[in-house]
């Protein structure tokens, strides 16, 4: 596993228009930038002592951290003491990517840009209401890279109502066509309280068929695997171990990070937070000094549950000697159905989903915890 890291992630709400299957906090309100980004860095001021080691990784993601003005992102990049960060990572749009845009990412301490592709064919990125082109997604990937950045991940969905084995498949060939450092794929969501979740229920689309949506996931793994690109975690592939997310793992691996931001979370080993949801509310609390967040501390039990959830999602596992010695008997207890029925593997140290696994792992997961 990586070396204990401590991280940062900056949530920027902004989105120049909503896409139907997000969830996320986010807004459209493009004139309060400025106050944002001043009230961001007063939530950074403030909170610098709470990580206890050298900030190791930076994770800008949103909503569209590209929507910010070139000033903006300075100010902010300027707030955060990037100085020893391995990994600094942005999410940007693809039609947020101009010549002029790639050119000042390579001046910003931005080492990794990871894009929402989603999919390659126009006809469904309309549907999705995402902004950008197939073109747009492949030239934004040119340009970056004539930029000098090295590092891009790009992120695709399956799953799409009416999307057939053969669509699946031109998109993953049309992934690997522009060779990205970074794949992370996902099936895609009916979220409650979005509208694609208000289309479902009244009918006008039909989720995918889970036989279906197993057969994109297989084949997705195996073409990626073929193409050299290490799967580590259930939705996410590398070209090379260090070419994983270290900010991502962070997460996984359960190390503290700072989350700033509206909406953004944080934790730092026995204790989650999180900030209000509400653009308007955060600016106004940073302004005045009195920051709106909850807390809640971590009992041992859910301490235990969320080992279980996180290291089971890797490629390496969840490694019996990091649970607290009460929990151990337990959990092979628990463990002992899924292993005979070829689900988890143990190998005397570690619990790692197999192949067969990973389609259930939720089932699995769930049947390790403390309920």
């Amino acid at each position: 596993m990586h070396a204990v890291m401590a991280g940062i992630y900056v949530h920027i709400p902004f989105c120049a228009s909503r896409c139907i299957y997000c969830d996320f906090y986010s807004t459209t309100r493009l004139d309060l930038r400025r106050r944002y980004a001043d009230a961001i860095c007063s939530e950074l001021r403030q909170r610098q002592g709470e990580l206890r080691q050298k900030v190791q990784t930076v994770y800008m993601g949103g909503g569209t951290p590209s929507q910010l003005q070139p000033d903006q992102l300075w100010q902010l990049f300027d707030a955060i003491d990037a100085t020893e960060a391995v990994e600094v990572t942005m999410e940007c749009n693809p039609d947020d990517i101009t010549p002029q845009f790639a050119r000042l990412l390579s001046q910003l301490p931005v080492n990794r840009v990871s894009m929402g592709v989603q999919t390659f064919s126009d006809h469904r990125l309309r549907f999705l209401h995402r902004r950008h082109t197939s073109d747009q997604a492949r030239r934004a990937v040119d340009l970056l890279r004539e930029a000098g950045l090295s590092n891009i991940s790009l992120d695709l969905m399956y799953g799409f109502p009416g999307e057939s084995l053969t669509d699946w498949h031109n998109d993953i060939d049309q992934l690997l066509q522009l060779a990205p450092e970074h794949v992370s794929a996902y099936s895609l969501m009916y979220e409650e309280g979005t509208p694609l979740h208000g289309m479902l229920a009244k009918g006008l689309v039909s989720e995918a068929d889970e036989e279906l949506s197993l057969q994109m996931y297989t084949d997705l793994t195996d073409r990626l695997a073929d193409a050299g690109y290490e799967h580590y975690e259930i939705s996410n592939f590398a070209r090379s171990r260090q070419l994983r997310s270290l900010h991502n793992s962070n997460y996984w691996n359960h190390t503290p990070y700072l989350g700033i931001g509206a909406a953004a979370h944080s934790f730092d080993g026995r204790m989650r937070r999180w900030n209000v949801s509400d653009l308007q509310a955060y600016i106004d609390g940073m302004e005045q000094g009195t920051p709106i967040f909850d807390t809640e501390a971590i009992d041992a039990d859910t301490f235990y549950n969320e080992q279980v959830m996180t290291a089971l999602r890797t490629c390496e596992g969840l490694t019996l000697s990091t649970l607290a010695p009460a929990y151990r008997p337990f959990c092979m207890e628990q463990a002992a159905t899924f292993i005979d029925d070829g689900l988890l593997t143990f190998d005397g140290q570690r619990l790692v989903l197999s192949r067969q696994g990973l389609f259930v792992s939720n089932i699995v997961m769930s049947g390790l915890m403390k309920v």
